[in-house]
């Protein structure tokens, strides 16, 4: 079955050409130009990974990535940002963006991101955990949303996917560079940061003591683990 690969860009030429680019490599390609036509078109085509323009007409592209992770919808996003546009680059990728590329950018490097997106989405489902319980919350990977006594917790998508991949290797030293790589398709010291950052998040979210952890291990200069006993 070929890969399905949505494109939202309004500059047709652009559009145009890379339509016939992964068109050539096989994919299944739609486009839309609006970012208001996003919504409908992804229930009906499915896609296995989207390019994603940040200034579209109809609604902005950081509202139509915002909107599909509050909907639970995890489908791998690749976005495209105005060169030098740190500000935006660094609101998707907290919303949920899987990658970014600053544009101009070469066409063959757009390629190539969008396949390891395309295949580390197929490696994952086949491994990931669809759900996880710690202390009494839980993770729902699927949805992206975390639920607990006292009903849903507000941790952003990123948080719950650097759970998740710690999930996949429960027991095992996750290094950080290798979240940025897996979660973010970054490699950035800015991002090693945010790294730290979501797992402040989770602890909290979990009644972790970060001087004692229980759950959320620091291994001090490689990154972290998850713990096998889940507290549930």
């Amino acid at each position: 079955m070929k890969p399905r690969l949505l494109i939202v860009e309004d500059e047709s030429a652009l559009a145009r050409g890379l339509l016939d680019n992964f068109r050539a490599e096989g994919y299944e390609v739609r486009h839309v130009a609006r970012g208001d036509e996003v919504a409908e078109t992804l229930n009906a085509f499915q896609p296995d990974t989207v390019i994603l323009d940040l200034l579209l007409p109809g609604r902005a592209g950081l509202d139509v990535l915002r909107d599909l992770r509050a909907a639970g919808n995890a489908t791998p996003v690749l976005v495209l940002t105005a060169k030098g546009d740190v500000v935006d680059r660094v609101v998707g990728l907290e919303l949920g963006a899987d990658d970014y590329l600053p544009k101009p950018f070469a066409v063959r490097e757009l390629v190539a991101r969008v396949k390891a997106l395309c295949r580390r989405a197929a490696t994952t489902a086949a491994a990931a955990p669809q759900a996880l319980v710690l202390n009494g919350v839980r993770f729902d990977f699927k949805a992206l949303t975390a639920t607990g006594p006292q009903g849903r917790l507000e941790l952003t998508p990123h948080a719950l996917l650097v759970l998740r991949l710690l999930a996949e290797q429960r027991g095992e030293v996750v290094r950080r560079i290798d979240v940025v790589e897996e979660v973010c398709g970054l490699d950035s010291t800015t991002t090693l940061r945010t790294v730290d950052n979501h797992i402040v998040a989770l602890r909290r979210a979990i009644g972790d003591d970060p001087s004692h952890p229980r759950w959320l291990q620091t291994v001090r200069g490689e990154g972290y683990r998850l713990e096998r006993a889940d507290g549930a």
